[in-house]
């Protein structure tokens, strides 16, 4: 698919391109403590230097997730977090901020709501694009195409690459893909990890060879040392599970934005002093 018109996704990586810097891509969950705490998450995070924010829309079966992003995704769903809440909460961020937003979900979810209708509802809340896990290129066209449902092309399907991916399937996903590539770094679910994958390196050139687009990295980057080490081999690290577990130790204090916007800080900083490609 050829996307007709920028969007905020492609407008963040040229102007980081232009300032010779990689891009710190941030999630959390949608709802979690509350949705009315999320807008104010994400404007913290945006302070902090997050480029790009991905909202988790929460699911019940989250599958792709570890036990951090799995309790985030409870929290938010008890706190009365549904699809629609999801794009009030959309709305209400856009209300002071431009930051690029991906929602990173479940087909299931899509495809319950209406593809269609999902698609439509996310780029009218102000969503940029959309990262559905468990959607395989293969089942991308037709009735569950995404990425093309907006016939503008407004919406970014971004698309995830698995490191156990052969060439040929590398260039049959990232063939779908639009906005950026989202290389997981290593085999499993999301969460914390000790030390970053070494093989990322030869596995990026690998992927370099089929798209043009940009490649940010993720899974389990959890220090602003990690982060760099990603950073130096991609477009951008994109850092989740640290900054959900935070959420679960702070949510119920007062100052719960501006310790994640302190805590993110050294994370920005470490990404954006790796310099451009």
């Amino acid at each position: 698919m050829n996307p007709t018109s920028e969007n905020r996704i492609d407008r963040k990586f040229r102007e980081l391109k232009a300032r010779g810097q990689k891009a710190f891509v941030a999630y959390i969950t949608a709802g979690d403590p509350t949705p009315e705490a999320t807008p104010a998450l994400v404007w913290a995070l945006e302070r902090a230097g997050a480029d790009i924010v991905e909202l988790g829309v929460p699911f019940s079966d989250p599958l792709a997730d570890g036990v951090v992003n799995q309790l985030s995704a409870q929290r938010a769903l008890e706190a009365g977090t549904t699809t629609p809440r999801v794009f009030e909460i959309l709305r209400a961020v856009r209300a002071q901020s431009q930051i690029p937003i991906v929602l990173y979900t479940y087909f299931n979810l899509v495809y319950a709501y209406g593809i269609e209708r999902f698609c439509l509802h996310a780029h009218q809340a102000g969503a940029d694009g959309v990262l559905v896990l468990d959607l395989p290129p293969e089942e991308s066209q037709g009735e569950s195409g995404i990425g093309s449902r907006l016939g503008d092309g407004s919406l970014r399907r971004i698309c995830l690459v698995a490191p156990t991916s052969p060439a040929d399937r590398i260039a049959k996903i990232v063939q779908k893909a639009t906005g950026f590539v989202y290389y997981i770094s290593r085999e499993g679910v999301t969460g914390m990890q000790e030390h970053v994958a070494t093989s990322m390196g030869n596995r990026i050139n690998v992927l370099r060879r089929h798209t043009s687009l940009p490649i940010c990295i993720g899974f389990g980057i959890s220090t602003p040392e990690q982060a760099r080490t990603v950073a130096q081999q991609a477009d951008g690290a994109v850092i989740g599970s640290v900054l959900v577990n935070r959420i679960a130790e702070w949510g119920q204090e007062k100052e719960l934005a501006q310790k994640m916007e302190a805590f993110a800080r050294p994370l920005a900083q470490a990404i954006h002093a790796c310099g451009g490609p």
